[in-house]
């Protein structure tokens, strides 16, 4: 089997405090908002899995669960911010949502309903051509700061927005223009990155 060696990292906890303070606290106490090391940030992942030795060959397919890195880049820092779970739905509609079935075997394929909620993605740091950035205090408060002004802001003026935005991208597109989002936009388009177990792999053997 290969395995992968990772380059693990665990935010200060004085930043972790800034961001808490920045972001509030959710029902249960913790940070509404944490840096995480993308190689430290791991979720589970259900599905076959292709083991192979050092020399790339197949040693055996299983199905289960794994834990794998959660985001890409796996090397820079990503800002997280907490869900509640109704976010995810009822129990039921997870799994009735998120069961697969390999060689007749059920399993959920993002792992166990998150009864607690959930960390997910909604910034990258790096920069505008995706070089890595130093984990800073202050630009980690700026960041959760400017998302809870954004959400705060009333639904027309979110709509408002999300059209400038449409037009400024079309105007972009058409003109063929060199930078398309600026340094400050979220890794992709601001959703969260969820890696498969065959997606893991291919990045995995390159």
């Amino acid at each position: 089997m290969i395995r992968i060696l990772r380059e693990t990292h665990v935010a200060p906890a004085s930043l972790q405090l800034r961001l808490a303070r920045a972001g509030g606290l959710n029902r249960y106490g913790e940070p509404n908002f944490r840096a995480v090391w993308g190689w430290s940030r791991l979720t589970w992942i259900g599905g076959k899995w292709t083991d192979t030795d050092a020399h790339g060959n197949v040693t055996r397919e299983i199905i289960e669960l794994r834990e794998v890195p959660k985001y890409f880049p796996f090397d820079r820092w990503h800002i997280e911010r907490w869900l509640p779970p109704e976010t995810y739905g009822s129990p039921q509609q997870w799994y009735a949502q998120t069961i697969e079935r390999e060689d007749g075997i059920s399993i959920p394929a993002l792992g166990p309903y998150p009864q607690r909620g959930e960390y997910e993605h909604c910034f990258t740091l790096q920069g505008p051509r995706s070089e890595f950035i130093p984990l800073s205090p202050s630009a980690c408060e700026a960041i959760v700061r400017a998302i809870e002004f954004a959400r705060s802001e009333p639904a027309q003026m979110h709509r408002a927005a999300l059209a400038r935005r449409q037009l400024q991208r079309d105007h972009d597109w058409e003109s063929h223009a060199d930078a398309v989002f600026s340094d400050a936009s979220p890794a992709f388009h601001g959703a969260p990155f969820v890696v498969t177990a065959s997606r893991l792999q291919e990045f995995s053997a390159v």
